[in-house]
């Protein structure tokens, strides 16, 4: 009995921890690998392209819960601070190529950049423990913040605005 008790409390404990963010500190400042990608319309973007922008980088996928429940946070982001230099850049790790995917931002009426996700660019920001996975470049390229998993809107923000706006020294 005390036995299935165990089971039952560690079975509970697994599928709330699925549903929540997992955050430690901050990591350590690592320059952000780069990489050069598609987007949905088959158009080269390079993170180069970025610098002096900070930029939130998510990978996700069309089939992913958390996913769909955090892209109008990032919509809602892109349009407050892209006159501050804000640039929300989705990785999509959809298999099933860009048109699905395309089907899926016009549904939710995303106003960022997409790009299909290859190897390389999983790899390089890997391990990938799950979706989405979300890292805070900053305007010289160096990698803020990450996290795993949905986290509510205004908590984002907050991570977000101390990279974007951070406090004078």
């Amino acid at each position: 009995m005390k036995l299935a008790l165990f089971h039952l409390a560690a079975l509970a404990a697994l599928s709330l921890s699925a549903s929540l963010p997992l955050r430690a500190a901050a990591p350590a400042p690592v320059a952000a690998p780069g990489w050069k990608l598609k987007d949905v319309d088959g158009k080269p973007v390079d993170l180069g392209e970025f610098k002096g922008k900070v930029v939130i980088l998510d990978f996700w996928a069309t089939w992913c819960p958390p996913c769909r429940t955090e892209i109008p946070g990032y919509i809602v982001l892109q349009r407050k601070y892209a006159a501050d230099g804000l640039v929300v850049i989705g990785v999509s790790v959809d298999t099933d190529g860009p048109a699905p995917v395309k089907k899926f931002m016009k549904e939710f009426g995303i106003n960022y950049t997409i790009v299909m996700a290859d190897d390389d660019i999983q790899n390089a920001y890997g391990p990938l423990l799950g979706y989405p996975t979300t890292f805070i470049i900053d305007r010289d390229g160096v990698i803020r913040d990450k996290k795993l998993g949905r986290m509510p809107a205004a908590d984002f923000e907050k991570m977000v605005l101390a990279v974007l706006r951070p406090p004078a020294p």
